[in-house]
């Protein structure tokens, strides 16, 4: 035993070049094994179909399936993902922006360790005790209708409710009650990189736009705004995509109307159709490719 382990040390001190291929050999291995080989079997799985008459799979190649996916019923399904996606990311936006602002440029020491708290403690608790906690909240009996009476503002809650779309019975049973859990939950994605890309930006160069007459909104537009747009992308690219393929806070929060994840998991764990379920699992790839690809051209990775 002690030769080979001998042998072994010699070979790998005499091949420098040895080492890191053997460091990275189990994480390729498990990359490879554990992610690129689900999705190639995924994507073959997406090129069959199944006998509509009796469900079995056939697996012979065709683009049925994928033809499949622009019915109006599953188009629905993938649109309505993709603008709750963008609505999120773009309201998650909004938010982080002002607090990673505060946080990176103007908070104390200590109010700048609390407020990382505030943001990194919703992180360590389960996620359905957080999605079901906002149930209860929002439900029609909960938190939120008490103080909307108390305020004698039941009227406008009654009048949001009845807007098309995104309405309903109650917050927990509509498209806006869903809109705002998935805020909740991934804005700490957005919160974190673009306070990172804050950090990074240079006092130098704001104080010099300022020396040169610019006033504070053009310092930010053309000074700290496009040093902070890799922050961006990234917490986008995490919003975006988490809220994309969810499945269970719509399943919890929300209306009858259905998403990506639940579309999954009905077609692939009910009604037994793989393939089609492989198909709307390879939409988000698609849809986050394209976004990617978007972003690259904007020049949001340049920084990175």
């Amino acid at each position: 035993m002690k030769q080979h382990l001998g042998k072994f040390y010699r070979m790998v001190y005499e091949k420098p070049w040895l080492a890191p291929w053997l460091l990275l050999a189990i994480p390729l291995a498990w990359f490879l094994l554990g992610y690129v080989g689900s999705l190639v079997n995924l994507l073959i799985n997406s090129f069959y179909s199944i006998d509509e008459f009796s469900g079995v799979l056939i697996k012979k190649f065709t683009l049925k399936t994928y033809a499949a996916i622009f019915q109006i019923s599953n188009f629905q399904i993938i649109s309505r993902s993709v603008v709750m996606a963008t609505a999120v990311t773009m309201a998650s936006i909004i938010l982080a922006m002002p607090l990673s602002w505060f946080i990176a440029r103007h908070a104390k020491p200590r109010v700048r360790a609390a407020l990382y708290l505030a943001i990194m403690l919703p992180l360590w608790s389960s996620y359905l005790v957080r999605v079901y906690s906002w149930k209860l909240i929002l439900a029609k009996e909960g938190v939120l209708t008490y103080v909307f009476t108390k305020l004698h503002l039941s009227w406008l809650l009654d009048s949001i409710l009845s807007l098309p779309v995104i309405g309903g019975p109650s917050l927990s049973f509509s498209l806006l009650g869903t809109f705002i859990v998935f805020v909740y939950l991934w804005l700490p994605y957005m919160i974190l990189p673009m306070l990172a890309s804050f950090d990074r930006v240079s006092k130098s160069l704001q104080e010099a736009s300022g020396d040169l007459g610019a006033r504070p909104n053009q310092t930010f537009r053309y000074v700290v705004l496009p040093q902070a747009i890799p922050g961006i992308a990234a917490g986008s690219i995490f919003t975006f995509s988490l809220t994309l393929g969810d499945y269970i806070t719509p399943s919890i929060i929300g209306s009858s109307r259905v998403f990506i994840g639940q579309a999954v998991y009905s077609y692939q764990g009910v009604a037994g159709n793989l393939p089609l379920a492989a198909v709307f699992s390879i939409a988000p790839i698609l849809i986050m490719a394209v976004y990617l690809s978007l972003a690259g051209r904007l020049g949001a990775f340049k920084a990175l």
